[in-house]
């Protein structure tokens, strides 16, 4: 027998059957969630990023060099 599906999700965020089948007030926003307020600010470049995405491209770059040599 096959199965019937409804043709409306029951969030308009859910796009997969697991979030679909999550209750409303997991997908809410509030004041006091720190994490989704400050979303845009987490993906600020810092100087700890860049240093270590330096020391990073050249230890691979000098395991390269010696690799070849």
């Amino acid at each position: 027998m096959m199965k019937r599906r409804s043709l409306v999700l029951t969030s308009d965020f859910a796009r997969h059957p697991f979030r679909a089948s999550l209750p409303p007030h997991v997908f809410r926003q509030t004041e006091s969630d720190p994490v989704r307020l400050n979303r845009t600010e987490s993906w600020a470049l810092t100087r700890g990023d860049v240093s270590t995405f330096g020391a990073t491209y050249l230890a691979c770059f000098a395991m390269v060099l010696v690799f070849f040599m």
